[in-house]
């Protein structure tokens, strides 16, 4: 476990998931507080742990069988590793699903959450989008 400020809703929200989830969780919130320091842990929608600087990042949402990571970047943020599972041409998120056994794609993860978190501070991708603001590292 990293060190960093956790929320007491999402450790309550993970500890509540079966084994393998908690593991990939956990794992997930690893990577995303490596790739920005910075992130801050929430509650929204009253249980889902959402992972926000300057607008969401991500967030986390347990399914029966996998674990969803929503990016909200909406669709700017480069995937050449092809870790995006779905959502490859949403107006505001992507998703990574992780079922029991599958490996967390560490490097390319951090890449695209130090992108998202490099555009919510740039004004954000909507702003982006719209040619308002110019997105770092993507110019």
């Amino acid at each position: 476990m990293g060190n960093y400020a956790r929320h007491p809703g999402v450790d309550s929200y993970i500890n509540a998931l079966p084994g393998w989830q908690q593991a990939v969780c956990e794992e997930l919130r690893d990577v995303i507080h490596e790739a920005e320091p910075d992130i801050v842990e929430t509650i929204k929608r009253r249980v889902q742990p959402y992972f926000v600087l300057d607008g969401n990042v991500c967030a986390l949402l347990a399914a029966k069988n996998h674990i969803n990571l929503f990016l909200y970047d909406g669709a700017i943020v480069p995937d050449p590793a092809g870790i995006i599972t779905a959502g490859h041409d949403n107006k505001t998120s992507r998703m990574i699903s992780f079922y029991v056994d599958d490996e967390v794609p560490t490097a390319p993860l951090i890449a695209m959450l130090r992108l998202i978190a490099a555009n919510n501070r740039a004004g954000g991708w909507r702003k982006i989008k719209a040619g308002l603001q110019e997105a770092p590292g993507l110019a």
